[in-house]
């Protein structure tokens, strides 16, 4: 197992490579636009942009720029916030709380019930209980977001018993994420629960469930035991690829909660086309999914041993 998570992180070596040139020529070779105006904005003069582009090294030839900016990745130094006064790396250290305390236990709890509804939904296969819940979920996955945190702060906030934006870093904080929390459940309980009742319907046709049943083991133990167990793969998959983007929040719900989180940060960069935001939390989130990725082909091999370690 050890041999074969130091391969897994071998491999990410040259992914992660492969994503900062992307990044780099993107935001910072020049050939989508020259960088020293993308950090100054429209309003400089051709003389501030010449003495910009010579402090910050940007008439160096393009590979010593890219080393310098592998070396700046290294050392987590992704520059300074236009829009902010801050360097983002401290944007992003005081955003990672505020969004775990949003993303977290919403995701819990969506996960625990999308979970608990598939198994259902197999258990009544074909019932009117298992369609009830199969339209009640598709209902959810018709509705956009917006209408759910507009219906939500207009209904639940403004006339009703939650606040309508906010946040708290006390014991008031639960109070001004709970509509968010429920927003969020809302919004991921339909698909999660669709994607794992497919997998547990998958296992519960194998032949091995039919023999355990001409055994006389109790269909609760099928579910519970043999079914949920050999389902877990697809499940893991969904599971751990969303684990490392609880760290960047949910955009739209930290924007309109006014929620001080990565999420909102990085709306607030692309609207105020803050660019070192922007260049950071593009590498940030691709770094994320290849983490995601590498956590679950080694939770592969824990779950299933059918999966071989090669």
């Amino acid at each position: 197992m050890l041999a074969y998570i130091i391969r897994r992180l071998l491999y990410t070596i040259p992914l992660v490579f492969g994503v900062a040139l992307i990044v780099w020529v993107v935001f910072d070779s020049g050939i989508l636009g020259d960088p020293a105006q993308k950090l100054v904005g429209k309003s400089a003069t051709p003389e501030e942009l010449a003495a910009l582009r010579a402090d910050l090294g940007f008439d160096d030839p393009a590979p010593e720029r890219f080393g310098r900016f592998l070396g700046d990745i290294a050392s987590l130094e992704f520059g300074r916030s236009r829009e902010f006064k801050l360097d983002v790396v401290e944007i992003v250290a005081r955003g990672v709380g505020p969004s775990l305390a949003l993303t977290t236990p919403a995701f819990l709890l969506a996960t625990l019930i999308a979970i608990s509804l598939a198994l259902l939904c197999a258990a009544r296969r074909g019932g009117v209980l298992d369609r009830a819940i199969v339209v009640g979920a598709v209902a959810l996955m018709s509705v956009s977001s917006l209408v759910y945190i507009i219906f939500g702060q207009y209904v639940l906030g403004y006339h009703g018993p939650f606040p309508v934006a906010g946040f708290a870093y006390d014991a008031r904080m639960a109070w001004y994420l709970a509509l968010p929390w429920i927003i969020f459940v809302f919004l991921t309980v339909g698909p999660d629960l669709r994607f794992y009742r497919t997998a547990v319907l998958e296992e519960i046709k194998q032949d091995y469930v039919r023999t355990a049943k001409a055994k006389g083991v109790s269909a609760r133990k099928v579910l519970f035991v043999h079914v949920l167990r050999n389902a877990m793969i697809p499940i893991l998959t969904r599971i751990v690829v969303v684990l490392p983007f609880l760290f960047t929040g949910s955009l739209l719900l930290e924007k309109f909660f006014e929620i001080p989180g990565i999420g909102g940060i990085t709306v607030m960069g692309v609207l105020r086309d803050d660019m070192p935001v922007i260049r950071a939390m593009t590498f940030v989130f691709a770094v994320l999914f290849i983490i995601g990725n590498l956590l679950t082909d080694i939770l592969y091999t824990i779950v299933d041993p059918r999966v071989r370690l090669q």
